[in-house]
């Protein structure tokens, strides 16, 4: 068996197209969507990160304000900025790029965001809100995973899954999405005895740990549904998931691949949830 293999790239392209026609019909009525990004500090990685999702934006016709900041601004100047950020009716959505400078608390900064435009789902209130099953923002990269299931019209109700990684960004909102839609979850970590166990029952696997080769072959059940992720670099400093792709693609029913897979669904998401956020305070 060769997997056939979910392509992010695609299934963004036509939600991003998707997302430019809403955005087109908000501005029909003199509303454009807004994104302010704010980073802090020089972290390479982050840098490329905020660049590809301020393109992206502009691309989708949305607005997009980036603010950069040295990395020593102080967490009191930080949470002022958000402050005016809030009370800014041409934004919609803040992000702020996360690792933060040490002297900065992570946590206070998000919390400081208004749950109205918390388009990166991290606020208690968002997380409330997915545990409760109410109204709110999914954090983007497994809101982009269930994207990626439903476009290959996978059926999901009844079946088993199991999440490897707890992370409040990806493994533990990823669990509570499945449970809405009647998955049986089961969440895996580093101080889970016997993965293999867990992962040979599994009708879908989501690998979200920053591990190389978590996922080997002899893991999973033929026909398995797997979500790589992971972002890494091999031995050749080539980019790569958790899951070891050449073995597993011998095995599993679908696949995603990295680079390509889950990776452009994550900022297609946050566009998603941006431009909701637009139409929610337009009425």
């Amino acid at each position: 068996m060769t997997a056939q293999l979910i392509d992010g790239n695609a299934l963004s392209t036509r939600l991003r197209a998707e997302v430019a026609q809403r955005a087109l019909a908000l501005k029909a009525r003199g509303i454009t969507p807004g994104l302010a990004v704010v980073l802090v500090g020089d972290n390479p990685a982050s840098q490329v990160y905020v660049r590809n999702k301020v393109k992206a934006c502009e691309a989708g016709g949305l607005h997009s304000v980036l603010e950069k900041y040295d990395a020593q601004l102080s967490q009191a100047q930080l949470l002022q900025r958000i402050a005016a950020l809030n009370a800014d009716p041409a934004i919609h959505g803040i992000l702020v790029q996360l690792p933060l400078p040490p002297h900065i608390d992570a946590q206070t900064v998000i919390e400081a965001i208004s749950p109205a435009k918390d388009v990166d789902g991290f606020h208690v209130a968002s997380a409330g809100a997915l545990m409760t099953g109410l109204p709110g923002f999914w954090p983007c990269t497994p809101h982009g995973c269930m994207r990626m299931l439903e476009s290959i019209g996978y059926e999901l109700k009844g079946k088993h899954a199991v999440v490897i990684g707890r992370s409040n960004i990806v493994g533990k909102p990823m669990a509570l999405m499945l449970l809405q839609q009647d998955v049986t979850v089961t969440i895996c970590h580093s101080r889970t005895p016997d993965l293999k166990a867990h992962t040979l029952q599994a009708d879908v696997i989501v690998a979200a740990v920053g591990k190389r080769k978590v996922l080997t072959a002899d893991m999973v059940k033929p026909g398995a549904v797997v979500l790589d992720v992971g972002m890494n670099r091999d031995d050749e400093g080539k980019l790569c998931g958790d899951v070891d792709f050449a073995g597993v693609s011998q095995v599993a029913g679908y696949i995603t691949p990295v680079p390509g897979g889950v990776g452009p669904m994550t900022i297609t998401m946050l566009l998603v949830n941006t431009l909701q956020a637009a139409e929610a305070s337009a009425g």
